[in-house]
């Protein structure tokens, strides 16, 4: 050996490439060609590079030491030498360069030169080729692979005789076995030509015995330990893809129409079938087995457009998963193989590389959902709760020592909740598997993933948005009633939810995140008692918004009428509670039971104020849901009658909800025939009303409804209808007898209670039952308070009746381009004519609304006045003809545009000028965008822009003279913006304008003013006096004197009323 490497330091590389070289030299016309492939070389072309190899060996003076490493080379691999290129060209020119490789080798193995001089630079490592050697190398592994294993999978070996089959193939593995080794020649050795050297490694060592001739079992197991070695040596995806290859297609099948066609694997013998797929399980069940495994299927090695491509393949992934959940036969048990797999699984969902993020993220939930459904109880110990660990350890299920833990220790890390949040995300909600083992799991930590998004209402936090998803889907895929009883969980009333541990605290973490760590013990009672509830408000607030996201569903509105039913036990409850013994007589464990349901009491009534605050007419989404809303404030109306507890509240109470009733019945909802048996269940209720209440109006309303649900709505008195119509806020129409509602519905009038006061049907609109009905008026599930206010701003008119000079459509479209001509006049005439086509309410013109409004409001941005007034009117003309379907876009326009530049600020103050043009043609409808107005301006007027600030103040100022000063309950806001802007504001018509919208106010209220400002009357006049006393601009200092002089004659009016004498004469009898 160490003769060989005296021999292998007297060689030059360059000699060993320059024989690879001559050996591979290509043939007559192949360089032309650009063709490097070895297989198409031709047995005489071998055979002349092999004879011009050899002579040039022997007869070149300077290659005697090669020509020694060589010999040297083959006495040690006997099996490379014996060939005679004449008979046998392919074999002797495979022998002779894997012979050079290993010299190659051998040389490349030695310690490097002498020492460097002084000064000089570093020489190179002793194994380093130069990018013309490296690809000679490569060149010559890839001929002798090629001629000593054959392209493929030797299932036919080489063409040589039968008797030297065998060991030739044991040759050319053994020394691709060890040229693998080094690591400048294994590299591109095991990147390229893997594949034919396991399928060499698997024929000698596992394949049977007629190819492998010649071949001793001691060889055999030689080769066996060979394929582990390399299969453990290379990189593990890529050893896993060679093996799925080796192993070989599945039978084939015919093409289903559409797919595209894939070139299919040859299917391979049984025994390497076999082999391959114990390998595969080897690999599978090593450390990182699972990943290796997923990136050699998934071919995610090199990243780039190939995971795209993966992540989009769906199959691929379902494959994959199916392979993971499937426990091979080599595994101990199948405990055995989750457990050693499953943390592997859970690892996926962390992989942090964003190309291949998705397409490990699907393969770990599809896994674990497969394994779920397979066996469930192992999936649940190995799989869902370490996942869920970290919720777990701090719940108050828990069992804590808290004893041993001092306070702020941290249980669960920023990172590691987190991530447990995220796993969650990932696999229950993006999985979206509503099996009963997934949805149990996740309700044994529903109550800490509660606290957590409670927490991150608090504070900004990247957890908020996985937290409320993962709560909405457990609402939305679990049963009706299971949900109900994790909302009733969250807000207190029941226990089935566990919740955070009394001694864990959230804590905001460094990252965005949070903390759970031990709580500090507070020895103040009442601070303590005070955080308590401060926390079950802060609970029960985001519980309501978080209902919010269930109305469609109707989850809100079913949880809704369970609180109502829960109030009414409430009621009961305390019916009982006040003929039970007094509380001295009671035990120590009656008075728990007693203040636990007196707390419960407590939570139901807060939590039924909330939601009736909060909760809108859309989470009742069918009649069953507003039927249960009337059983159950009829049932407690019926409670407090029979404790002869009744007062006003009960009454008013009472009255809203039968009203309710006969809105449905008056035509507010849309009903069928399976309706009205809904109705039919407060038949009973309603009886007893009409038999028992004291009022004798809500006796007779009550059996006027139980007449008009018996009759399915043919007959229907007075009160019935006149109760509906106070409800929506409509004038009493007559009252219809039951012959008239039925002559009616056949001439095609109107049905009771279907349009305000029985209004009949304008012309043009059809006459018809089908047109003159409820169900030709409204949409289902619209009220008629929102149908009035639809029509309202049409009925002063005329109808839109089809005028003869309508514009085709060809001309309507050549005003829309004339829109955009960039000649002004010829805009402007065109927006003039647009405007007049809504004046006539052509029809074509407004069925195109959606496409005139845009022009307008693109018209809007142009510099021109001619043209943008000529905008502000076609589409305040719009708002007229549809103000529920423009006025909100508007506002969202005036309330979200770009902010920063002067043509956004001058964009929106146009749209305010819009919005008050709207304002005044809606009249009194106004009230109904009153709140959305008022917003949008106050919201206008903190605007960087101080054009656009004194804007909005103005148009508040005008607003409120529109709305005759019935602010309602944001007479707070404006005050309150107002006061901040007269005192901070730096721009002067800025303050003014504030000062004269208080001037407005009090001028317009007039002896009003003390009765409607009585809340704020104080601060205005406070704001009076600093701005009188300190204001520097003397218009403001104008307004204010004149508001201070209002506010003046008002007061003295309220105090000193005037006096006036009369003279009464009364005529005695």
């Amino acid at each position: 050996m160490a003769q060989r490497g005296d021999m292998a330091a007297g060689v030059e590389v360059e000699q060993v490439v320059e024989a690879l070289e001559l050996l591979l030299r290509q043939p007559a016309g192949a360089a032309e060609r650009g063709d490097d492939n070895a297989e198409e070389w031709t047995l005489e072309t071998l055979r002349s590079n092999v004879a011009a190899l050899e002579e040039r060996l022997r007869r070149e003076p300077g290659w005697e030491a090669l020509r020694g490493l060589r010999a040297a080379v083959l006495a040690a691999a006997p099996g490379l030498g014996a060939a005679e290129p004449a008979a046998e060209p392919r074999w002797a020119a495979a022998a002779a360069a894997l012979a050079l490789l290993l010299c190659l080798q051998e040389r490349l193995a030695q310690p490097p030169a002498a020492a460097r001089r002084p000064g000089a630079a570093p020489p190179p490592a002793a194994d380093t080729l130069s990018a013309a050697q490296a690809r000679a190398v490569r060149r010559a592994l890839r001929a002798a692979v090629v001629l000593a294993l054959g392209p493929g999978p030797p299932a036919v070996p080489p063409p040589a005789a039968a008797a030297r089959r065998g060991p030739r193939l044991l040759a050319a593995a053994a020394a691709l076995a060890r040229l693998s080794r080094h690591p400048t020649l294994g590299a591109p050795l095991l990147a390229r030509h893997l594949g034919p050297l396991l399928a060499a490694l698997c024929l000698l060592g596992h394949g049977p015995a007629e190819p492998t001739q010649g071949v001793s079992e001691e060889e055999r197991a030689q080769c066996r330990e060979t394929l582990q070695q390399v299969l453990d040596r290379v990189y593990q995806p890529l050893a896993v893809r060679e093996l799925l290859v080796l192993q070989g297609g599945p039978k084939q099948r015919s093409a289903s129409p559409g797919e595209g066609t894939k070139p299919a694997l040859a299917q391979a013998p049984a025994w390497l079938r076999r082999l391959c797929g114990q390998l595969l399980s080897e690999r599978l069940l090593r450390p990182n087995g699972v990943q290796a495994v997923v990136r050699g299927i998934m071919e995610g090695t090199g990243g780039g457009a190939g995971a795209e491509a993966a992540a989009v393949d769906w199959r691929k992934c379902d494959a994959v998963a199916k392979i993971l959940a499937a426990c091979p036969q080599q595994c101990l048990s199948l405990e055995d193989y989750y457990k050693r797999v499953c943390p592997q699984i859970l690892d996926l969902l962390h992989i942090q590389d964003k190309l291949t993020a998705r397409q490990f993220q699907r393969v770990a939930t599809t896994t674990l959902l497969t394994m779920a459904k397979g066996h469930p109880q192992l999936a649940e110990k190995y799989l869902l709760q370490p996942m869920l660990a970290p919720l777990l350890r701090c719940a108050d299920t828990a069992e804590i020592a808290v004893e041993d833990l001092s306070a702020g220790t941290v249980l669960v890390k920023e990172a590691e909740l987190s991530s447990c949040v995220e796993d969650v995300f990932k696999v229950y909600v993006v999985g979206n598997d509503s099996s009963s083992l997934l949805l149990g799991s996740l309700r044994s930590v529903l109550g800490v993933v509660f606290s957590l998004y409670s927490f991150t209402k608090q504070n900004v936090s990247y957890l908020r948005s996985p937290c409320q998803e993962i709560l909405l889907w457990f609402l939305q895929k679990a049963e009706r009633e299971v949900s109900l009883s994790v909302l009733e969980g969250f807000a207190g009333l029941e226990s089935s939810v566990h919740g955070l541990h009394p001694r864990c605290q959230l804590r905001v973490g460094s990252e965005g995140g949070a903390v759970i760590a031990v709580e500090e013990t507070i020895s103040d009672e009442d601070e303590a008692l005070y955080q308590k509830v401060s926390s079950e408000q802060w609970h029960m607030e985001n519980l309501v918004e978080l209902l919010s996201h269930c109305q469609k569903s109707g989850l809100a509105g079913d949880f809704f009428i369970r609180c109502l039913k829960a109030l009414t036990r409430v009621a009961a409850e305390d019916e009982a509670a006040s003929n039970t013994a007094p509380p001295s007589a009671e035990s120590l464990l009656e008075l728990e039971q007693r203040h636990a349901g007196q707390r419960r009491q407590l939570l139901v009534l807060q939590l039924v104020a909330m939601l009736c605050e909060s909760v809108s007419d859309t989470a009742f989404t069918d009649v069953a849901q507003v039927v249960d809303v009337v059983a159950a404030t009829l049932q407690r109306a019926c409670v407090s009658l029979a404790r002869g507890a009744g007062g006003t509240v009960e009454t008013q109470t009472l009255s809203m909800a039968m009203g309710l009733v006969a809105a449905v019945l008056g035509g507010a909802v849309q009903l069928k025939s399976s309706d009205f048996a809904v109705l039919k269940q407060l038949l009973p209720v309603l009886e007893e009303v009409s038999s028992s209440h004291p009022e004798p109006l809500i006796r007779e309303l009550a059996a006027d409804l139980r007449i008009a649900i018996c009759t399915h709505g043919a007959f229907s008195a007075g009160t019935v209808g006149s109760a509906a119509e106070r409800l929506l806020g409509r004038k009493p129409g007559p009252s219809r007898t039951s012959q008239e509602s039925l002559a009616g519905a056949a001439d095609g009038a109107p049905s009771p209670g279907a349009g305000a006061g029985g209004r009949p049907p304008r012309p043009g609109r059809g006459s018809g039952p089908a047109s003159s009905g409820p169900s030709a008026r409204s949409a289902p599930g619209e009220t008629g308070e929102e149908q009035s206010v639809r029509r309202e701003p049409r009925a002063a008119g005329p109808a839109p009746a089809e005028p003869s000079d309508s514009p085709a459509p060809a001309q309507l479209q050549e005003l829309l381009l004339s829109a955009y001509d960039p000649q002004v006049p010829v805009r402007a005439a065109a927006l003039r004519s647009l405007c007049s086509l809504i004046k006539q309410r052509d029809p074509e013109g407004l069925r195109m609304q959606e496409k005139l409004l845009q022009v307008f409001l693109e018209n809007l941005q142009h510099e021109d006045s001619f043209v943008y007034l000529s905008a502000i009117q076609g589409v305040a003309l719009l708002s007229n003809e549809y103000p529920e379907q423009i006025l909100p876009a508007l506002l969202a326009r005036y309330g979200s545009a770009a902010q920063g530049t002067a043509e956004a600020a001058a964009t929106r103050m146009k749209l305010g000028e819009v919005l008050m043009r709207v304002t005044r043609a809606l009249g009194d409808m106004v009230f109904k965008h009153r709140d959305a107005l008022i917003h949008a301006f106050l919201r206008g007027s903190r605007d960087p822009d101080s054009s656009l600030r004194a804007s909005s103040l103005s148009n508040l100022g005008e607003l409120c003279q529109r709305l005759g000063f019935q602010l309602g309950s944001v007479i707070q806001e404006v005050t309150s913006c107002l006061t901040a802007i007269a005192k901070t504001d730096p721009e002067a018509e800025v303050r003014r304008a504030a000062v004269h919208v208080v001037v407005v106010l009090l001028r317009g209220l007039s002896e009003k003013a003390t009765e409607v400002l009585r809340d704020v009357l104080r601060d205005l006049y406070r704001l009076l006096k600093h701005v009188a006393t300190a204001e520097a601009d003397g218009a403001a200092v104008l307004h204010a004197q004149l508001a201070l002089e209002e506010l003046d004659a008002a007061v003295r009016r309220a105090l000193f009323p005037p006096q006036s004498l009369q003279k009464r004469i009364v005529v005695l009898p």
